[in-house]
């Protein structure tokens, strides 16, 4: 994980979240809550576990980077995977556009010197790890994409397409040489 991969990750986090969001918003609460099969069960719950998980891992980061720490104020930290951030769709995403502001900010902070630097923390289950901070990272945007992924599966079986969903969409393209002639 370099620096700018993380910034690149951040903004795709933030670009399907926006879409994801968008295209849940087309079911009624009904909808949202029904248990669809996936892992979560619905897709209320899914989208609930994305932000949960975001949440534990940036309180995890957070003890490396004073200002992380102050961005995250507004978010305590979950006691369980299934915790329940909101009520609503609404809510919710409110709380997700939030988290994500956070998670850009603090990725386009990122040095190599600290993501290649250990981070101790301790998993749900009480066990105490140490792994480098560039992987964490990785596994926190990778987290992001596998869920979002389920959400988007569970989305287009209800027939709601959520179009375009590929990481190379926010890639931007790369300068071309000036060619003298």
């Amino acid at each position: 994980m370099t620096p700018q991969t993380a910034a690149l990750m951040a903004e795709y986090n933030h670009w399907m979240n926006q879409r994801l969001y968008e295209a849940a918003s087309a079911f009624d609460t009904q909808e949202l809550h029904r248990n669809r099969g996936a892992f979560f069960g619905s897709l209320f719950e899914t989208l609930m576990h994305i932000a949960v998980a975001d949440t534990i891992w940036l309180h995890r980061f957070a003890e490396q980077a004073q200002e992380l720490n102050q961005q995250l104020l507004g978010f305590p930290r979950p006691s369980s995977l299934r915790e329940q951030l909101a009520g609503t769709l609404a809510e919710l995403s409110g709380y997700r556009r939030a988290l994500d502001a956070v998670i850009t900010q603090w990725a386009s902070g990122l040095s190599a010197e600290q993501l290649a630097r250990p981070l101790r923390y301790t998993n749900m289950a009480g066990q105490a790890h140490s792994k480098n901070l560039g992987h964490l990272v990785t596994h926190f945007f990778n987290h992001q994409t596998h869920h979002r992924g389920q959400a988007s599966t569970l989305l287009c079986q209800a027939g709601v397409d959520m179009g375009v969903t590929d990481l190379i969409a926010v890639i931007p393209e790369a300068a071309q040489p000036h060619r003298q002639e």
